[in-house]
């Protein structure tokens, strides 16, 4: 059998699959039902020292859903406990626990961090997790320079403790791949790549913001391709691991995450959304997945993808494509017409046909919903 154990940020796990901070993981019941369902580590459920977070309104999550596709948008808070209660749950995790127990914190004061990060080593954590990036906390929300604050503040807290320390990355900058290199100079055992992005959404009878009436995260399975973009850009150049995270609804969105270089990935969003038990899905679907490409550990396809992305110059560029429409499956929808902008599509005796102004750009096959395109090699349609 594969073996899905793998090492990131000097802890060994026992599967790639890290649960989120959030509401999923904020009580020991609930990271206990994380163990019991397959998953190699926790992330607790950020403690914020603005205590007013440690409060969250009701209701909070909200579906905003799009053709074929949703986001979660939700005003999520930080745990409720303070320090000193916080660390007491950290305590009992440890005890009822065998997975790797990570604490999440956010702070906006050195002595905060300092206080906050020696209250997680002293209580057990096997690693902290530093939520600067969360997108309704104080950094984002306040415009300050977020990477700046967060460099500096991965070198004081690497300072004060002696286990992991893990900067968790907001999406929301210009140069997401200088600022991986910049922490982990800065000494980062590992890197969270991303959190939630900031959002609004807005009811437009009452003309207000939804739910709470700010701004809130937002997420879901669209999220992915932004996290493969820069994890395989990152993770050849950076000595700490990495952990995906975002987008990541499946086993087969986790395979993605390695391929591109992460030695890990977290989910939240499956988890709310499809129970616990999403968990040892995903990590059935990854034992199935290595035992047909004959992988023995994550490490033999991790980061495979890197190597092979194209640069500008490297794109072949000959327009050798063509669409060809099977006249047998064709229903006369009309939708090749409709979205075609070369009028390379016309109708022939009640169906459509492909004429010879088509330009090969896929978007008729990627959309006739009876899959009566393909693109065949011109010449030979």
């Amino acid at each position: 059998m594969p073996d899905l154990s793998i090492t990131y940020a000097k802890l060994r796990l026992r599967s790639p699959v890290i649960v989120a901070s959030a509401g999923i993981t904020g009580t020991v019941e609930r990271l206990q039902r994380c163990e019991e369902n397959g998953a190699g580590a926790v992330v607790t459920k950020s403690l914020f020292q603005k205590e007013v977070c440690r409060i969250a309104p009701t209701p909070r999550f909200k579906i905003v859903k799009h053709e074929n596709t949703f986001t979660l948008y939700s005003y999520e808070q930080a745990s409720e406990f303070n320090p000193q209660e916080y660390a007491e749950f950290i305590f009992k995790a440890k005890q009822k626990l065998s997975i790797p127990v990570i604490a999440s914190i956010n702070c906006y004061t050195d002595d905060a961090w300092l206080e906050y990060s020696k209250l997680m080593e002293q209580a057990g954590a096997d690693a902290i997790e530093l939520n600067l990036s969360c997108p309704h906390g104080v950094h984002i929300m306040s415009g300050m320079d977020v990477i700046e604050e967060m460099v500096r503040t991965t070198k004081l807290v690497k300072g004060n403790v002696r286990i992991p320390v893990i900067p968790k990355m907001t999406p929301q900058s210009t140069n997401p791949g200088s600022d991986a290199l910049r922490l982990d100079s800065a000494g980062a055992d590992g890197l969270v790549m991303f959190n939630r992005f900031t959002g609004l959404d807005i009811d437009i009878e009452k003309e207000a913001p939804i739910l709470h009436g700010g701004y809130a995260g937002h997420g879901g399975p669209w999220a992915i391709m932004y996290g493969l973009r820069w994890i395989s850009a990152v993770a050849p150049k950076v000595k700490c691991s990495i952990s995906a995270s975002g987008g990541a609804m499946n086993g087969e969105d986790v395979v993605k995450y390695i391929l591109a270089g992460a030695s890990a990935v977290q989910v939240c969003t499956t988890v709310i959304l499809n129970g616990y038990g999403v968990i040892n899905k995903i990590n059935k679907y990854l034992e199935e997945y290595m035992e047909r490409k004959g992988y023995n550990t994550i490490d033999d396809f991790k980061g495979k993808v890197c190597g092979k992305i194209l640069d500008m110059d490297s794109v072949d560029r000959t327009h050798w494509a063509v669409a060809s429409i099977d006249k047998e499956k064709c229903t006369s929808c009309g939708k090749c017409f409709t979205v075609c902008i070369y009028d390379a599509i016309e109708k022939d005796d009640g169906k459509f046909k492909v004429n010879q102004n088509c330009d090969g750009c896929g978007l008729c096959a990627e959309l006739c919903p009876t899959k009566a395109i393909s693109m065949v090699r011109r010449g030979e349609e």
